[in-house]
């Protein structure tokens, strides 16, 4: 379980998160949503430890994140950034493999790094060099280290958490969906995963929970069809938004393109029943 209990976040004096209390089963993906300036990257590096609340507690598999030291925290989870960088010319396999602690025998690290250059799809290019792969390539090789670090957190029997900061952004959309399936596979082996999206449609599709921010607040959290409604959502981000709710109870989220959101309606859009939308297995 990764949670955070009454955390008021705060950079000096300035607050930016307040009360937050959130829970993220293993198992489980939440999705961090909302505008900006909300509050999600403050939650979420609080969720990360790598960022201390003022007030409140973080938890990752029960134990304080404060009494973890470094080595213990990194076993338990891992952090894929929004804009991860690398300087030096690691390949594809050294950098999956930096994610691998000494404790795991030789043999088994060699295979967490094969299965994991097999599952982000590199193996084509797992001796290149990370810096001469295209955008999407080297996301997807960063994921990997992520991903291999989760798994020898679990040889090691730890209880684990994934935590993606926006790793969408600036992927095309076969890449996006890619990324929230290896988010979906990494769930379907016991991780707990916060996802921060901005892309409200992934997040209604992959997330089993939503965790809707506004203003250094979580204002509502729930499945998909319970925080996304029409005038919630239209509300928060301050623009007419529709949701359309399947016979799979996932919702479909569609702005208003013939409006500015200073011409926003205060008429909230009605919710429509569509076709069931299709959430990865």
């Amino acid at each position: 379980m990764l949670e955070a209990e009454a955390g008021d976040i705060a950079y000096g004096r300035t607050p930016v998160v307040e009360a937050a209390s959130l829970s993220i089963a293993q198992g489980e993906i939440c999705a961090l949503c909302g505008p900006n300036g909300a509050g999600k990257t403050s939650l979420f590096a609080a969720l990360a430890g790598e960022l201390r609340p003022r007030r409140g507690v973080v938890r990752i598999g029960g134990e304080d994140i404060r009494k973890l030291s470094a080595v213990a925290l990194a076993e338990r989870r891992a952090v894929l950034e929004q804009s991860p960088t690398l300087s030096a010319e690691f390949s594809v396999r050294e950098l999956i493999g930096l994610a691998i602690p000494l404790q795991i025998p030789p043999e088994e690290a060699e295979e967490i790094v094969e299965t994991t250059i097999a599952e982000v799809d590199l193996a084509e290019y797992a001796a290149r060099s990370v810096l001469r792969l295209s955008g999407g390539q080297r996301h997807r090789a960063h994921l990997g280290r992520a991903l291999a670090q989760l798994a020898a957190g679990r040889a090691l029997g730890h209880t684990t958490s994934l935590l993606l900061d926006e790793p969408t952004a600036n992927l095309d959309i076969a890449h996006q969906i890619a990324v929230m399936h290896l988010a979906n596979r990494a769930a379907a082996r016991g991780a707990a995963v916060a996802v921060v999206l901005h892309d409200l449609n992934l997040a209604a599709a992959f997330a089993d929970r939503i965790a809707l921010m506004a203003k250094g607040r979580i204002i509502a959290a729930g499945a998909p069809s319970e925080v996304f409604t029409a005038r919630r959502l239209s509300e928060t981000y301050g623009t007419d938004l529709s949701v359309q709710i399947g016979s799979d109870d996932r919702p479909r989220i569609t702005p208003r393109y013939d409006v500015t959101p200073a011409q926003t309606s205060k008429e909230i859009p009605h919710v429509h029943r569509h076709e069931p939308l299709s959430r990865p297995s």
